[in-house]
């Protein structure tokens, strides 16, 4: 098992930076606004051959009331007492600050072992906080400059005494596979190695309830929640076993309307928030049931059905509804003709402040996951095809009748079907969605995104058939 870093500071003194190069990716959101982090950032940190995790923390507040600046703190004082080293980083331009004293004081106090860093030393400019550094009382600082990387062999020959044999693995959602010619068998495909966790992104508008939703599945007061909104802006991964399987759940920054996005940092937030969809496997799409189906909502969801993502509808705050039958047949209703394109997608009501509806969202969520992963046989596909064209003939565009001569499935994740035929651009898009529509209804696949592609061609296994009768 590795160690675990956490980078603690004043805001504005470079942590974020230090982290993106720790696990040589901008993970972090950097600006030069102060207070840019907010939750606790876990990543797997590579220096030299070392391999251990470092977390990126909000900047250290004085602040100890219930305020959002006061919340902030308590978060980060967590990560102190549950890391095995904390990297105390000031910034040498400025020198030593009367916040940096008290945060020594908080270190001394609770943390089990500190590095005293001083970064943005780079030139003569930052001589002067360098060695007042040394007035901390916590030891030798070492010399840092996270954005040129300077001061990195320096940190690696004091982690060194430290590392431990490194385990973890980094994942990424595994989407587009290609199925097998010789495997002809419906059912799931498994390709997911044993112990890799499903991944899935948590995504909605601000305020609907991600941050809390995640709080209670995870059963601690993991990420930074409050009544106001935007509070997170990182797009945040903890693991978790859920149900005894495991899981890496991605909380995402509220997503407004475009219009409304105007400053830099909340654009940043939305990117990031939109990279954690691609990352997933999984797409929970949580909705306010006082104010469902906003069009932004609307957006949201198809992102993640265009991206090719497994989607669950899961609707917040349902304990403070309260003529609850009506309020789900009309839910439904507007799923239904709102959302086309996700038919038959779980949607489950949930209150993520009292955790009723978290189980029935666990099985949704597994539900959702088993069925991008179907695989349905060549054989079965074409028999249903010639019962498709019987019943519903397509179109004959100048009176010459388009030939529909094989169907396959090429790829799961979502799944993706290529059907060859003589004229496919000829083919209209109703005619598409009708053989998609199909395909969903008879063999059980509601909710998931499919892929269905036409090409023009005889049978190409048409040949490899009549090698083998040769022989």
């Amino acid at each position: 098992m590795s160690f675990t870093l956490a980078i603690v500071g004043r805001p504005n003194v470079g942590k974020s930076t230090l982290f993106n190069r720790l696990v040589r990716q901008k993970l972090a959101l950097v600006d030069n606004t102060p207070g840019v982090t907010r939750d606790l950032r876990e990543g797997d940190a590579k220096l030299g051959d070392l391999r251990f995790t470092v977390i990126d923390t909000a900047g250290l507040e004085e602040a100890t009331d219930e305020s959002l600046q006061g919340r902030m703190r308590a978060l980060t004082e967590r990560a102190i007492a549950m890391a095995d080293v904390s990297l105390f980083l000031i910034d040498g331009r400025v020198g030593v600050t009367t916040a940096d004293q008290v945060l020594a004081g908080i270190l001394r106090k609770n943390a089990g072992r500190v590095i005293l860093a001083v970064n943005k030393a780079e030139g003569k400019a930052a001589d002067e906080g360098f060695y007042d550094a040394y007035n901390l009382g916590l030891g030798e600082p070492l010399r840092l400059s996270a954005e040129h990387g300077e001061g990195m062999d320096e940190l690696y020959h004091i982690l060194r005494p430290i590392d431990k044999e490194f385990s973890d693995v980094s994942y990424e959602a595994i989407t587009d596979v290609d199925v097998s010619d010789d495997v002809d068998e419906d059912g799931i495909a498994e390709i997911i190695p044993e112990g890799r966790p499903l991944q899935i992104a948590v995504v909605g508008r601000p305020n609907a309830g991600k941050s809390t939703l995640i709080n209670k599945i995870l059963g601690e007061e993991r990420l930074l929640t409050g009544p106001e909104a935007g509070i997170t802006r990182d797009a945040i991964s903890v693991n978790t076993d859920w149900e005894g399987r495991p899981f890496r759940i991605f909380d995402t920054a509220g997503m407004r309307k475009k219009a409304k996005v105007q400053g830099k940092l909340e654009k940043l937030s939305v990117s990031d928030g939109l990279r954690a969809v691609r990352f997933a496997e999984v797409v929970v799409v949580l909705l306010d049931a006082a104010i469902p189906f906003e069009q932004q909502d609307l957006r949201i969801a198809d992102l993640a059905e265009r991206e090719g993502r497994a989607v669950v509808l899961a609707i917040n705050k349902w304990d403070l509804e309260e003529n609850k039958s009506a309020k789900l047949n009309e839910l439904r209703e507007t799923f239904t003709r709102l959302l086309p394109q996700l038919r038959g997608a779980p949607m489950v009501m949930v209150s993520a402040k009292t955790g009723k509806g978290i189980d029935r969202l666990h099985a949704a969520i597994i539900s959702a996951y088993d069925v991008w992963n179907s695989r349905i046989s060549t054989a079965k596909l074409n028999r249903w095809l010639a019962v498709q064209i019987d019943s519903h003939p397509p179109p004959a565009p100048a009176g010459r009748r388009i030939k529909m001569r094989y169907m396959t499935q090429v790829k799961t994740r979502p799944p993706t079907f290529v059907v060859f035929t003589s004229v496919p651009d000829k083919v209209p898009a109703a005619y598409t969605r009708f053989l998609v529509n199909g395909m969903r209804r008879d063999f059980d696949m509601p909710g998931t995104p499919i892929r269905l592609f036409l090409r023009g061609g005889e049978n190409p296994y048409a040949a490899k058939g009549k090698k083998r009768k040769i022989h």
